[in-house]
């Protein structure tokens, strides 16, 4: 331990509490790390620290000591619900840890309460214990701490607490901004007192940590702490202590070489990273039926109330296997882990330096190894330049035992292991094309019928990656992957019920539609034509007995009535031009016209005559409108009809068109020249035909 350790904590240039000298001593951390000899006395100081060190180079107790000493030196006490430190970190197990550390420090100092405000607990308990015990110290993680601000509602006014806030920590800082919590972070700033002295602390530097450093610190001091032994120009990120290996495996034997490793380090205590979450739902599953006599536990971010109980379970354990996610990637602090097993390498590079942190812990040795496919090997290059972290190689044993068959066994057997195997493969496609290093981690150079064969697949699942392509590499089971059941009877039973509703559904025979592909509107039909055929679909369903020849006929016959009107024509022209209509040969009438045309010309004659008479009853109103211009038609084509069928019908035919009773409607406005005049319509056109007339 002496190449990491900076002399006593009396050696400090600023003098400790007696009661952090005892608690320090009663834990049995008699020397300070570098990072904590440079830290605690410009904290004390009243500095603003951004420190970069090392993971596992004990930063926490870095500013929980001067958070303690800071809070001892206020000239006013704090109130109960006053708070006078805040430290926010990223996830629930770093806020864990962070918590246990300050209680152990607190139990000399009865007069400072802490709480933990976490996910995984009801927000409205963690209301009510601050409104029950106050807290003067928070450790939080952003989301809920965010949540908590809005809770003023419920009784709790978080911001007025905050407003003598002294120190803000941001632990694992760059991992704050990573995981999204910008928006969250600059949300709780704005709550904050610029009065305070705030903390930075990381393992790693990037160009968004620079950023908040400028925005949120007032003249930052620096720091940078280095291992001891490595040379100058060297800035190793990873602990002097750690031997880092990689291996180079195929798809197909990848987990055949995680499963016989930890088989035989299962006394030890292991820690084995993959990408996603559904790949630690399926090979934790997997690990636990085939590495006998061993504690395997898993643990990844969508794990809701279960994480805490997990995280200490495994932390108590002397061996055992923690299968998990990035989750547990940062800060955390497990006593013992022998190996850190990357079996996927990790979407970003700073993130491999974080896991390897998990073991050489202060000084003590520790190992890790990445799992890498052979067109990975230049991943080994880029972390020695990108990340100064070298590593060495190691060659696994060709002749590993072949475990494939048994995982495809416990998938035949249980539904619920087939399903973590479909998700956790297209879960792991996916993640591969999103990795920050696409030169070297190229998604479209994967193996995937290899690929599924190594996570024991027995068909493919359905994907865009796979749509179209076929793999005759890949030999799906014969059995019909349908009739695999869950063993959870319930569940099963629901997934029966689900596929009768299919069924019943499936019988249903519905109508195809016939979908026209879109034409350019060059292409398209003209408006008109539209209009057209609207008009003629509106007119097949309303029924109309109007067939298309009748139609122009009134048509006609209304244009001729608009010229006599005009005065452009004379009666007798009028006349000629109707009769000449009827004896036409598209006429209905042709014979009767030729029997009546006598008694027609009467009915003509009166016809017309009575319509110039209301027409001069009208002069008086006409001469009085602006604009003259065409005079409106007040007759309708009904009239024209009746009148050529009294020419062309037989005497009894006459009578029954006259006794048929005609609707009355009023015109809707003024500009018919007939302020009271009332027009006669058929009864049976429709409103598009009345419009066209």
């Amino acid at each position: 331990m002496d190449n990491t350790t900076e002399g006593t904590w009396e050696s400090l240039p600023v003098k400790l509490n007696e009661g952090i000298l005892q608690t320090l001593e009663e834990v049995k951390f008699t020397h300070m790390t570098p990072v904590q000899a440079a830290c605690i006395p410009l904290f004390m100081r009243n500095k603003d620290v951004a420190a970069e060190a090392v993971t596992g180079s004990g930063k926490t107790l870095a500013f929980v000591i001067p958070i303690i000493e800071l809070l001892l030196k206020r000239e006013e006490k704090l109130k109960k619900m006053q708070v006078g430190a805040l430290v926010v970190t990223p996830t629930r197990e770093l806020a864990l840890q962070i918590s246990e550390v300050m209680k152990q420090f607190l139990q000399k100092f009865p007069q400072f309460t802490q709480i933990l405000l976490i996910g995984g607990t009801n927000p409205i308990e963690d209301v009510e214990k601050f409104k029950e015990h106050g807290a003067h110290i928070v450790i939080a993680t952003p989301g809920r701490l965010e949540d908590m601000f809005r809770r003023k509602a419920d009784g709790l006014d978080l911001a007025s607490s905050v407003k003598g806030l002294d120190v803000l920590v941001l632990d694992e800082a760059d991992r704050l901004l990573d995981m999204g919590f910008e928006a969250s972070l600059n949300n709780i700033l704005g709550f904050l007192p610029k009065q305070r002295r705030t903390g930075l602390f990381s393992a790693t530097q990037t160009q968004e940590l620079e950023k908040l450093v400028r925005a949120g610190l007032r003249n930052p001091v620096r720091i940078t702490v280095k291992e001891k032994g490595v040379a100058a120009t060297s800035l190793q990120k990873t602990p002097s202590r750690l031997s880092n290996y990689y291996t180079i495996c195929r798809s197909e034997n990848k987990f055949n070489h995680l499963v016989t490793f930890l088989r035989q380090h299962k006394h030890e205590k292991n820690l084995v990273f993959f990408s996603t979450c559904a790949c630690v739902e399926y090979y934790g599953r997997a690990l636990e039926v085939l590495v006998k006599k061993a504690d395997v536990h898993c643990i990844h971010g969508k794990m809701k109330n279960k994480r805490n109980k997990i995280f200490a379970d495994f932390r108590a354990l002397k061996s055992g296997i923690l299968v998990c996610t990035d989750v547990m990637a940062r800060g955390i602090d497990i006593p013992d882990v022998n190996w850190v097993l990357q079996y996927d390498p990790p979407s970003n590079a700073s993130a491999f330096v974080h896991r390897c942190g998990r073991t050489a812990r202060i000084g003590n040795q520790g190992n890790a190894l990445v799992f890498l496919l052979p067109m990975e090997e230049a991943y080994v290059n880029f972390l020695s330049i990108n990340q100064k972290c070298p590593l060495q190689k190691m060659v696994l044993s060709g002749d590993v035992p072949d475990v494939l068959p048994k995982v495809k066994t416990l998938a035949l057997a249980d539904r619920a292991m087939f399903d973590r195997g479909m998700r956790a493969f297209v879960s792991y496609v996916q993640a591969y094309a999103k990795h920050e290093c696409s030169l070297i981690f190229r998604s479209k150079d994967l193996d995937l019928a290899t690929l599924a064969r190594g996570f024991a697949l027995l068909r493919l699942p359905k994907m865009p990656e796979l749509r179209g392509d076929t793999l005759p590499d890949f030999k799906e089971t014969t059995v019909d992957t349908d009739k695999i059941r869950y063993k959870d009877k319930q569940r099963e039973k629901l997934r029966q019920k689900l596929l009768l509703e299919l069924k019943d559904q499936v019988k249903i025979s519905y109508p195809k539609k016939n979908f026209i592909k879109n034409k350019s509107w060059s292409k398209q039909r003209s408006k008109k034509e539209r209009r057209e055929k609207r008009s003629a679909k509106r007119r097949r369903e309303e029924g109309s007995d109007v067939e298309d020849e009748e139609m122009q006929e009134l048509l006609n016959d209304t244009r001729i009535l608009k010229k006599l009107k005009k005065g452009k024509i004379t009666e007798e022209d009028f006349e000629n031009q109707i009769s000449a209509q009827i004896s036409g040969p598209k006429s209905k009438h042709k014979a009767g016209a030729a029997t009546h045309e006598g008694s027609g010309g009467e009915d003509l004659d009166e016809f017309v005559a009575d319509s110039r008479r209301g027409e001069d009853s009208q002069v008086g109103e006409e001469e009085g409108d602006e604009g003259g211009g065409e005079k409106p038609l007040t007759w309708c084509s009904s009239d024209v009809r009746l009148m050529k069928r009294r020419k062309s019908s037989p005497p009894e035919d006459t009578a029954t068109e006259e006794s048929t009773p005609v609707r009355q409607s009023v015109a809707p406005g003024a500009d018919s020249g007939h302020s009271g005049g009332h027009v006669r319509v058929f009864p049976h056109l429709s409103p598009e035909i009345l419009h066209q007339l």
